[in-house]
């Protein structure tokens, strides 16, 4: 077993004092996916962590950090005592980073961290070890704990950064230290919280404050506040790379071909010409590679291993993932495609999914002349402040929407929504996401392309299950 922290090391890092000497090869803070030999982090957060410490032990954890030796405990359980938890998991993050080797690269922005975070481990995975979250872990104790579960000897590590209020950021970037930082997009998200689209630019642009010496930043520069972003980057770093589809750009998708299954990119690469595709349908996944050969540019690495290596990278459960639902196992074209984006939405997000959708290509309609159609589900988006009731108004107007047949709509801001559409793309409103699944059957016809999109508070999941609950599994035929 490879140790990722011995007793002596995580005492050194936190200043705190292990009952025993241990070794641990991983860090958790859930028992339920806690792996033999992590360490057990009791965070306190919807619950004590220090309520599960005995069934972590119990369940194999190699030892547990805590502030205070829980009940019940046998006298030779093997602790890391600390003055608070979530500070010697800070502490374990920086001294890790403080350690490692690896190239750093740190991304954020109000649309598409997730995906370019994954994008980057594809591709910087073609050229060495990467280290990066498996989930969305970007937060106050996400960002700690992907530098905590870190190796010493990784080639590159990417540390997705995410805020919802002002003042979150820089903290985290400072204690990843990146080589480079990305900022992706900045949209109407947490409006709630923020004044403006300037604040929200303002908080994003505060990654740069983290940044290495001669570090490098990258951020799009087609934005209505790049000029905030570049303005923050150039007070951290001499070093500033755009990217996008505007002419002056460093890094520019000149053609963009969004077709059924993929996204062709033509584009120029600080003047050289370049040709990419990314197995996904969607202009802002093409620009956000183009964001991503930046950074590869950034660290001096190969780009046409990059290029080749976008055309293998796909999207996660619930961010555009798409497939198809057999709804008759003995008819060929008795089925539709879903999409699955409904991890979350913006203003941005979902007019990428629209667009996506409006480009889609419709089966046959099992059995009956014509096509399928183009039909969405879409919930509420959230954190928009007081002009959430004319942002989800505003959707009706995207041109993508021309394209789209039918509008299903969830939550009592999508009413607004379901107001401003023609009637004739009117599908059904309905309060929550299960009250939408009643009668979901009678929604779809063989040959759609079914797109479901909404904040993730919304539990469009559920539509998404329900739509995946229509088909049926393959025959099993006797040998």
């Amino acid at each position: 077993m490879t140790h990722l922290w011995t007793s002596d090391d995580a005492v050194k890092a936190t200043g705190g004092r292990a009952t025993s000497d241990w070794q641990v090869s991983g860090v958790s803070i859930d028992t339920r996916t806690l792996q033999h030999g992590d360490l057990f982090v009791a965070l306190k957060a919807a619950r004590d962590g220090h309520d599960f410490v005995a069934q972590a032990l119990a369940n194999g954890a190699g030892a547990a950090l805590v502030s205070r030796i829980p009940d019940g405990l046998p006298e030779d359980a093997p602790l890391l005592l600390v003055d608070d938890v979530l500070t010697g998991l800070e502490d374990l993050g920086m001294a890790a980073r403080h350690r490692t080797r690896a190239k750093v690269v740190a991304v954020t922005g109000s649309v598409g961290k997730t995906s370019t975070k994954e994008m980057l481990r594809t591709v910087l995975g073609a050229q060495g070890t990467v280290h990066a979250a498996e989930k969305s872990y970007n937060n106050h104790w996400g960002v700690p704990l992907t530098l905590a579960r870190m190796p010493r000897d990784v080639d590159f590590a990417v540390i997705e950064i995410g805020m919802n209020h002002p003042g979150e950021i820089a903290p985290l970037a400072k204690m990843a230290r990146p080589h480079v930082a990305l900022i992706t997009i900045v949209a109407p998200a947490h409006l709630a919280a923020f004044e403006s689209l300037a604040g929200i630019a303002e908080e994003k642009a505060s990654i740069y404050q983290g940044l290495e010496p001669e570090g490098v930043a990258v951020l799009n520069g087609d934005l209505e506040v790049s000029d905030i972003l570049a303005s923050e980057a150039k007070r951290h770093t001499e070093t500033v790379v755009s990217f996008g589809e505007s002419a002056e750009l460093d890094f520019r998708a000149t053609g963009v071909s969004i077709r059924d299954d993929c996204t062709v990119v033509q584009g120029q690469t600080q003047g050289a010409p370049v040709l990419y595709k990314v197995p996904v349908p969607g202009r802002h996944y093409a620009i956000n590679a183009m964001g991503v050969l930046a950074t590869v540019a950034a660290l001096d690495l190969d780009q046409a291993l990059a290029v080749a290596a976008l055309g293998r990278w796909v999207p996660g459960e619930g961010r555009g993932a798409r497939e198809e639902i057999v709804l008759d196992m003995a008819n060929a074209e008795a089925r539709f495609e879903l999409i699955d984006d409904a991890y979350n939405a913006n203003p941005a997000s979902l007019a990428a999914s629209l667009e996506v959708l409006a480009a889609a290509e419709t089966g046959a309609r099992a059995g009956l002349a014509g096509r399928g159609r183009r039909v969405a589900y879409i919930g509420d988006m959230k954190e928009l402040g007081a002009t959430e009731a004319e942002l989800h108004r505003a959707v009706a107007d995207l041109a993508a929407v021309q394209n789209i047949d039918v509008i299903h709509c969830v939550g009592p801001l999508m009413q607004h929504l379901y107001q401003a559409l023609p009637e004739g793309k009117r599908g059904r409103w309905a309060e929550t996401s299960a009250e939408i699944t009643q009668g979901i059957g009678q929604d779809i016809n063989a040959g759609d392309v079914v797109l479901v999109k909404g904040s993730l508070s919304m539990a469009l999941a559920r539509v998404v299950d329900a739509l995946k609950k229509m088909g049926q599994a393959p025959v099993k035929l006797d040998g």
